[in-house]
């Protein structure tokens, strides 16, 4: 017993000593409690942020469960709700390749099979198996993947099927029986593509190729000093933070009162009506006195703006002087008009050359083997980019001189 009591203790300590170890790790792969989390539940039909604690729940369905199980888990474990005597709960596994390997076999398979759906009749009687049964079946202890087999073997048409369309019914009943949860870390392309799909508004409909043209077109990289205007809830700044990485991360902060927490849009409701939490805007490190002589004497490397609700002219023409001579700007706006306009200023000025306005465009592929195709909905909008470089103007030039 002491023997079991020392290694149980032993255990626990290893556990405790790693989860801290994840905790204060730059790019952690534990979760630990306390952190910010996305759920992807049935492969991205709900995303969810959620902040782990022992109280912190989560609602697929009809069902509710703790999100303890979660703690200390890696990023990129994948949980299936299941039920118990305490009532659901969320429980890990391993996705297997079998089925995968057995699918692809039956895809090779169907140049020789000639079935077909057109007799089929969905009238409600093919399922033998009544809601009475599944609740017996649930009551009883049964998983979710033994409920789906049960399905499978009471329906008189799932045989007739062609295979598309019986990978089609088990997924169905997979997100209804055995729902999936995937936990993922939140990384700039994760929360973009999140609040793109649930809420694009709060981030002024900024789409994530086209977040990813702004870094790249500003010229964001390692040892850059970027100044940035960022009134999309934080999310340029996070992702400048996050490509400049841990050397700089802390020069990419601001205290303009226009800049918000990265970590200000995981505050957010969950469902749609449910607004979002307003939370008093704090100001970045104040740079030292080093930094602050660096910047006037030599400028900034580039600029990026992401300001759908200001006048983007004004912004521009104010922020331009302060960059380097030969420095890149991206300025992001989910219209035209606002850059156009802005073109038009700064070609005039001649504080610019090489102005353009790009428009994004994306497109989405479902690859799957024998039916890889174009998504059947997608977002065909992802706002407008103007880029340029910024120069000395004669005008600017005879200032200097004189």
């Amino acid at each position: 017993m002491a023997e079991d009591a020392s290694t149980a203790t032993s255990a626990t300590a290893s556990a405790a000593t790693s989860a801290a170890a994840a905790a204060a790790s730059p790019i952690p792969r534990l979760a630990w409690e306390g952190c910010s989390v996305l759920l992807d539940a049935n492969d991205g039909d709900r995303l969810v942020f959620a902040r782990l604690s022992p109280a912190a729940t989560l609602k697929i369905g009809n069902k509710k469960c703790s999100l303890a199980p979660l703690v200390g888990c890696p990023f990129g474990s994948s949980f299936r709700v299941e039920s118990g005597p305490n009532g659901p709960f969320l429980d890990r596994f391993v996705p297997s390749t079998l089925d995968n390997c057995a699918q692809d076999i039956a895809d090779g398979q169907l140049t020789d099979d000639q079935k077909d759906n057109r007799s089929l009749v969905d009238n409600n009687t093919a399922q033998s198996l009544s809601s009475d049964d599944i609740d017996t079946m649930r009551r009883e202890g049964a998983t979710g993947d033994k409920i789906i087999e049960a399905l499978i073997a009471n329906s008189s048409t799932f045989g007739k099927k062609t295979a598309f369309s019986q990978e089609k019914y088990k997924i169905k009943k997979q997100k209804k029986y055995a729902p999936k949860v995937l936990l993922r870390r939140p990384s700039t392309r994760s929360i973009c593509e999140t609040y793109f799909k649930k809420h694009p508004a709060r981030t002024g409909f900024l789409r994530v190729d086209t977040l990813s043209l702004l870094l790249s077109m500003a010229n964001v990289g390692a040892y850059s000093d970027v100044l940035v205007v960022d009134m999309v809830g934080g999310l340029l700044t996070g992702a400048i933070a996050e490509r400049l990485g841990d050397e700089k991360a802390d020069r990419a902060s601001s205290n303009e009162p226009f800049v918000q927490e990265e970590d200000s849009l995981l505050e957010c409701g969950d469902e749609d009506n449910i607004p979002a939490i307003q939370k008093s805007i704090k100001p970045g490190k104040q740079p030292s006195p080093e930094t602050i002589k660096y910047w006037k004497e030599n400028g900034f490397s580039s600029l990026i703006v992401a300001a759908p609700e200001s006048k983007v002219g004004k912004l521009v023409t104010d922020l331009l002087p302060l960059l380097a001579y030969s420095a890149p700007f991206a300025i992001y706006h989910q219209y035209l008009q606002p850059l156009a306009t802005c073109m038009h200023k700064l070609q005039t000025s001649r504080m610019a050359v090489g102005l353009q306005i790009s428009e994004p465009w994306l497109r989405e592929y479902q690859i799957l083997p024998s039916r890889t195709h174009p998504h059947m909905q997608m977002n065909a909008f992802g706002g407008y980019i103007l880029s340029g470089t910024r120069i000395c103007s004669s005008e600017a030039f005879d200032g200097i001189k004189k």
